[in-house]
């Protein structure tokens, strides 16, 4: 768990001053964690032993066990592919660069898996398919392009899906016509996108819900969102991995089949019959399904064509 993510979500008995020193580590963080001990008290109006005796709840010996945690936080979210080249190695030089890559994504794979509980699915599922107004998909400059993806799959879904695709200034005056019957789905993985950040709060702002899909180190847009989805990205690589991130919004689309495949039924059914009396795939024409009921292909028009 990140330094933010136990803060945020404690279950420890805090004083009301305690409370105030953890509100002005949340407030700007990591910056507000970097100083002195006696700086984040006069920040939160509190005494330097209050401080002290936080630290201690949160398990730490003293203040600077606490900042060495947050500083390799810090260090993590910002590594850059530049930095990260000597850094990434392959674990096992002896198989070969490639094949010690795919080690390391299965690796990320599992560690996804495992992370997020099956009810942040469903979560997931019911804001996507349950929001009333316009669900607007958003990414940075590799994200975006995993956005589009579950922007596909979505359309098959249910009506009102939006690619934002790359974030130009214009589209800053989509926010106008947003309010709180609307969804953004926004990906932000390390190294987080100013720009895709402050579109996010500015859409919180306005009353949109938030369904963000981020990395361990969590964007900050986890400080607003109503559901995070954490993919793990790491990888014997200079680049993060998407393979996961790819994995994780596939495995909201099988979830949503599995829960609620009746409900979209129908409009999947529709499209596929638009794409047969388009020919839009090679094998329309030679599908020995074709003609039958629709509904026995539920399956194949769920999928990518």
């Amino acid at each position: 768990m990140s330094i933010r993510e136990e803060l945020a979500h404690t279950q420890l008995a805090l004083t009301a001053a305690e409370r105030k020193i953890v509100q002005v580590l949340l407030a700007d963080y990591p910056k507000s964690g970097l100083g002195t001990a006696t700086r984040l008290a006069r920040l939160a109006g509190v005494s330097d032993p209050t401080v002290m005796r936080l630290m201690i709840k949160l398990g730490y010996g003293k203040f600077s066990d606490f900042q060495t945690k947050l500083l390799e936080e810090v260090e993590s979210r910002l590594h850059s592919p530049l930095l990260m080249m000597e850094a990434k190695r392959p674990a096992n030089a002896s198989e070969g660069t490639a094949l010690g890559y795919f080690n390391s994504v299965i690796q990320s794979l599992e560690r996804t898996r495992t992370q997020t509980s099956s009810q942040a699915y469903t979560r997931a599922v019911s804001m996507l398919l349950e929001t009333r107004g316009k669900v607007l998909l958003l990414g940075g400059r590799f994200s975006r392009n995993v956005a589009s993806i579950l922007a596909s799959y979505l359309a098959q879904l249910r009506v009102g899906v939006h690619d934002m695709e790359k974030l130009s200034a214009s589209d800053f005056d989509v926010l106008i016509d947003m309010g709180k019957k609307d969804l953004l789905v926004v990906f932000d993985y390390r190294r987080y996108q100013a720009d895709v950040v402050s579109f996010a709060r500015q859409a919180h702002e306005r009353g949109v819900g938030i369904l963000l899909f981020t990395d361990p180190w969590l964007s900050p847009i986890a400080e607003i969102a109503d559901q995070t989805m954490v993919a793990a990205i790491d990888s014997d690589s200079p680049f993060d991995t998407s393979a996961s991130c790819v994995a994780q919004i596939e495995a909201v689309v099988a979830h949503a089949l599995a829960v609620r495949g009746p409900s979209v039924r129908g409009r999947i059914e529709d499209i596929e019959a638009i794409r047969d009396a388009n020919g839009v795939t090679l094998d329309a024409g030679n599908d020995p399904e074709r003609g039958k009921n629709p509904g026995s292909r539920i399956q194949s028009a769920a999928t990518k064509s």
